[in-house]
């Protein structure tokens, strides 16, 4: 493929590029490319948000590119303080590995993971080695004033609220993660551009090419304020169920429908066009739209065919008002005395808080019956049909004493 024509088909999804001209001259030579991708291991949970960056570095793996996968195992230690008012806690080493595992299974929805093209790494493997001289050496190659120059420390210093010395290395040592690895490009949120700027700092300081830099573009959660976020619960998940990223797809605001077509698919941009238009109309023409939407997205992650599915068990649910063709059974062994407590055994992962809601806002329906209060006793029957949400259905089992 021609240059321009893989920077063109970047830009669909990006916002800037740094070092551009370094990146022309990479792809113009021919060699495959070392994307950094580096991620502190934290508590896993990607959305789409993040897939817009992992769907570039795909699209590099099917030309031959590598992704180097970074694991900041020993940073993560130290904490990412981007974004934060206060300091992160630290997490212990059992932590950091079980949820390295799960970002492995995660990006793997999106990333290729052959050895050809998919390479991980730990940053412990030279942070752990490294001589404190060596390290304070680095520091020395970065000023105070370039730290301080980060937006975020600004505003936590005007605040009034303290900055521990490792948050304020935490950048040198993501920037000298790109030099240790060989990085030629890395694809980040603006929120990480001044960190892998760093990077090209340490690369041209230690005598080796510069990484170009693509911050990806960002669009608004699908309550269509804040960017997506698990403690917004704004978010459309990597592991949600082909009928969750359906059904929360379809939840959206009309505005956000041409900006999600444009970022989250790879439909046609004249089709993305016609979508924003007939989102912008209103009515039929914006529920169309939001249909074609998500189906669009629940093919890119699970196939065509449950893509199908889902605009068949959305249209028998919510056009029909019938209950959806494939409901899961559940078995209780014994008969929880509450709807409330129907719903915890349904829902182990959720709040008493958030199913409480659900019942108070008259989402919570037994046997077809709409329930109102959490204390309301749990029918007798042997099986029940609950529905717990607009999209969540159960048919539930329970062993009813004679």
């Amino acid at each position: 493929m021609l240059v321009n024509d893989v920077i063109d088909r970047l830009r669909r999804t990006t916002d800037t590029i740094i070092g551009e001209a370094d990146l022309r001259e990479r792809l113009a030579a021919g060699q495959p490319l070392r994307i950094k991708y580096g991620v502190d291991c934290t508590a896993p949970d990607l959305h789409l948000g993040h897939a817009v960056n992992l769907w570039m570095m795909r699209q590099l793996q099917d030309l031959g590119h590598q992704v180097v996968f970074l694991l900041g195992d020993l940073t993560t230690q130290v904490g990412d303080p981007t974004g934060r008012s206060e300091t992160r806690p630290v997490l212990t080493p059992a932590e950091i590995s079980a949820n390295a595992a799960a970002f492995l299974e995660q990006v793997a929805l999106v990333l290729r993971t052959d050895p050809a093209v998919f390479e991980v790494r730990r940053n412990s493997e030279w942070y752990d080695a490294m001589p404190v001289a060596e390290l304070l050496g680095l520091f020395g190659q970065v000023t105070q004033a370039q730290l301080m120059s980060r937006d975020m420390f600004r505003a936590r210093v005007e605040a009034g609220r303290e900055i521990a010395v490792h948050e304020l290395v935490y950048p040198v040592l993501q920037g000298y993660d790109s030099f240790a690895i060989r990085s030629d490009l890395t694809i980040v949120g603006s929120d990480q551009l001044f960190n892998e700027q760093l990077g090209r700092h340490f690369q041209q300081r230690l005598g080796m090419p510069p990484q170009a830099v693509i911050t990806s573009t960002i669009t608004p959660g699908i309550d269509g304020r804040a960017k997506q976020s698990k403690s917004l619960n704004n978010y459309i998940a990597l592991t949600d169920t082909p009928r969750d990223k359906f059904g929360k797809l379809m939840s959206i605001p009309d505005q956000l429908v041409g900006a999600y077509a444009h970022v989250y698919t790879e439909l046609p941009l004249d089709t993305v066009s016609a979508l924003t238009a007939a989102a912008t109309s209103g009515g039929l023409h914006a529920r169309d739209a939001k249909l074609q939407l998500a189906a669009a997205v629940v093919t890119r992650y699970h196939g065509a065919n449950a893509a199908r599915a889902e605009r068949t068990a959305f249209h028998q649910t919510f056009s029909t008002r019938q209950p959806p063709p494939d409901i899961p059974t559940v078995t209780l062994p014994t008969p929880p005395s509450t709807v409330l407590d129907l719903l915890l055994a349904l829902h182990p992962t959720a709040t008493r808080s958030h199913l409480r809601r659900l019942i108070h806002q008259g989402a919570v329906t037994v046997n077809n019956q709409k329930i109102h209060n959490p204390t309301t006793p749990t029918p007798a029957d042997d099986i029940l049909l609950v529905r717990s949400g607009p999209r969540t259905w159960h048919h539930v089992h329970q062993a009813v004493s004679s």
